[in-house]
């Protein structure tokens, strides 16, 4: 299933970030899918490697971006990526973080 509000993926009865099911439906190829949160300088890194694949992603900040200029070792990035382009995307993260990475 696929949470609209959180952008996840999830095989429960509701989505393990909100807690909901509301939300809740099966995924669509254009849905923007949950990738991984990574820090600086690994979202940078990732989105490079994303755009040398040709896979459209969308980076949002957990901070604002003055506190983001002011501190850019604490930035934190939330990657998305399409559905169906979720599985080479997830493929590529393996390889460049290895098989461990937290999503």
């Amino acid at each position: 299933m696929y949470c609209e509000r959180c952008k996840r993926l999830f095989d429960a009865a509701a989505c393990p970030e909100c807690g909901k099911d509301r939300w809740a439906r099966e995924p669509r190829a254009e849905d923007p899918c949950f990738l991984m949160e990574r820090g600086a300088p690994w979202d940078d890194m990732l989105g490079d490697v994303l755009d040398q694949n040709g896979i459209p992603h969308l980076d949002q900040a957990r901070m604002g971006a003055a506190l983001g200029m002011q501190a850019p070792m604490l930035r934190s990035t939330r990657i998305h990526v399409r559905y169906d382009d979720l599985p080479r995307a997830l493929a590529l993260a393996e390889e460049l973080f290895g098989p461990d990475a937290p999503r």
